[in-house]
């Protein structure tokens, strides 16, 4: 009877002391994103003499594009995540074709409160700054069994499933803007390693018990390549509190709002000639 009690208060003190500690636990996990791209031009756009060959450089530009690095400052319960800074690549341009992206994440900082179960996200649309505060979705992920290694960690598998709307066709040459869209079902995989207890990770992903480290949804993938845990130099979470305070859906009525005068007024100045793509990203 005595060792089985001398069994429980030590378990007891190990549990307390994970706990202790998990409370000062902190870090910093960088993030590598590449997206894979598959834009198939309609049949106003081939008629112009835009060929196979030229879709295969639009996408293999695109991919290059949104190849990003990104940090996530964590604590148990609070994240920091933003896009590493480097100089503005240039507006990308093939065979008279430009893309044209709206709202790049360049300056965007996300900020997730886990135990609040809320976020805010600072970003900047062509020069004016936005502060979306909402609540987390509470998504339910399914576990699974199948782990691997990514990098020293072991991590476990999750998965869920969410319905994306997505682009079939659309016009390089179409004032109206009009483009055609389907909703599908799509399967996101996460991968998480129980060795950090963060229930945190890239971009709006949260909600397992331990750092995410990796995420496919079919498009894009997110890759943890570095962590350094408990840093020397305490890491300080900030929440972002400047920019216009709006809810998540009135952001993307203003980001498509902010796209069509953009458009327009490219068009307006002469230099549109039917032939941009527009790629909107963010929010």
């Amino acid at each position: 009877m005595k060792n089985y009690t001398k069994t429980i208060i030590v378990f007891v003190f190990m549990m307390v002391n994970a706990f202790l500690n998990a409370q000062d636990f902190q870090g910093v996990a960088t993030y590598k994103t590449s997206m894979k791209m598959d834009f198939k031009m309609d049949s106003i756009a081939t008629s112009q003499g835009i060929n196979k060959e030229m879709q295969e450089k639009l996408n293999a530009m695109l991919q290059k594009q949104f190849q990003k690095e990104y940090t996530l400052t964590f604590t148990p319960y609070e994240s920091l995540y933003k896009q590493e800074e480097k100089l503005a690549a240039p507006t990308p341009k093939t065979s008279g074709m430009q893309i044209m992206v709206v709202g790049d994440g360049q300056s965007a900082t996300l900020y997730k409160n886990t135990k609040e179960n809320r976020y805010a996200n600072q970003q900047e649309i062509l020069g004016k700054k936005f502060l979306v505060q909402d609540k987390l979705e509470n998504k339910e992920w399914k576990l699974g069994s199948e782990t691997k290694f990514i990098g020293q960690y072991q991590c476990y598998k999750a998965t869920r499933t969410i319905e994306v709307e997505k682009i079939t066709s659309f016009s390089v040459n179409d004032d109206s803007d009009d483009k055609k869209t389907t909703k599908e079902n799509v399967t996101v995989t996460a991968w998480y390693t129980l060795d950090i207890p963060v229930n945190s990770g890239p971009e709006m992903y949260w909600g397992l018990p331990g750092l995410i480290l990796e995420v496919n949804d079919g498009t894009q993938t997110i890759v943890c390549s570095k962590i350094v845990l408990n840093p020397k130099n305490k890491v300080s979470i900030k929440e972002p509190t400047k920019g216009k305070k709006v809810n998540q859906a009135k952001f993307q009525e203003i980001m498509e709002k902010k796209s069509k005068e953009m458009m327009e007024r490219y068009r307006g100045n002469g230099r549109g000639d039917g032939n941009e793509i527009r790629i909107e990203i963010g929010g």
